[in-house]
């Protein structure tokens, strides 16, 4: 064999062995790449699932707390209109004479507002007064006002109390 085909030989088998040596590493990194898709699959699968449980159970959470905020608002709007209709009740007996609204008082001697001298038109110590109609319609108002406030204040201090526990 003559130097030149020597060196075709030399040169084809550098080029053969360069061809195998490219093919096996693409084979071998394809391999991998498949191994870490397949990997990266699986871990989105996982998170995934994690993040899906996760939305159930806030969900199922919030559905639990919203139902709880529903009985407490249908608790305390019973409980007011309750206490409403009391009041209601109270003012139209206090309109019809049926009942009266009287306030019970009384006077302290040393406090200068009780005169030295009792005259019989005088109230007297620890005695009623009958408020007038309209004072009286004030009154059932003013306790309208109390009685929505405060089952307003109830409400707020129950969400309150069941939302930082």
């Amino acid at each position: 064999m003559t130097p030149m085909q020597k060196l075709v030989v030399v040169l084809l088998a550098m080029a053969i062995a360069c061809f195998s040596t490219w093919r096996v590493d693409a084979w071998r990194y394809g391999k991998q790449l498949s191994d870490q898709a397949l990997a990266h699959q699986s871990d989105m699968t996982t998170i995934s699932n994690a993040a899906n449980a996760q939305t159930t159970q806030a969900l199922e959470k919030q559905k639990a707390a919203e139902q709880a905020r529903a009985d407490l608002d249908a608790r305390a709007t019973k409980e007011k209109t309750n206490d409403l209709a009391e009041n209601e009740r109270l003012r139209r007996a206090a309109d019809d004479s049926a009942r009266r609204l009287r306030i019970a008082g009384s006077c302290r001697a040393d406090s200068g507002d009780v005169p030295s001298s009792t005259s019989t038109a005088s109230l007297g110590n620890a005695g009623t007064v009958e408020l007038t109609s309209i004072a009286g319609r004030t009154v059932f108002d003013i306790r309208a006002g109390i009685i929505a406030d405060q089952a307003a204040l109830r409400v707020l201090q129950k969400h309150v109390r069941e939302a930082c526990q």
